[in-house]
C-alpha cells in the first residue's frame, strides 16, 4: 500500500462525508490509523444504507483495501513446519538493547 494511495482514498471519503453527511474527518489520522479508518467506513456503510448515499460504498471499500491490513494466513501445517530454514536472514531477529 502506498501512503499516498491511502490518503487519496481517506481525502476523497471525507469529501463526500462532508458533503453528504456534515460528518467532518480527519484524512491523515484516516490513512494512518486502522482504527479509525474502520470506523470511518463503518460510518459510511451505514449512512449508504441508511441515508441511500450509494456512493459512499465505493470509497469505503477503497479506503479498507488500502488501509486494512488483510487477514493472516492459515497455519502451517505440520509437514511444512518441520522444513529448515537455511536463509540466516529469515531466521534473525533483530533487538534493541
Amino acid at each position: 500500500m502506498s501512503q499516498n494511495d491511502a490518503l487519496a482514498a481517506a481525502a476523497h471519503l471525507h469529501v463526500v462525508l462532508r458533503r453528504k453527511t456534515g460528518r467532518v474527518t480527519d484524512t491523515e489520522w484516516m490513512a494512518g490509523n486502522v482504527d479509525y479508518a474502520r470506523a470511518m467506513v463503518r460510518f459510511a456503510r451505514e449512512k449508504a444504507h441508511e441515508d441511500g448515499h450509494a456512493e459512499l460504498l465505493p470509497l469505503a471499500d477503497r479506503l479498507e483495501s488500502l488501509v486494512m491490513p488483510l487477514p493472516s494466513p492459515p497455519l502451517a501445517s505440520p509437514a511444512m513446519a518441520a522444513t529448515p530454514v537455511t536463509d540466516v536472514s529469515a531466521r534473525y531477529i533483530g533487538r534493541l538493547r
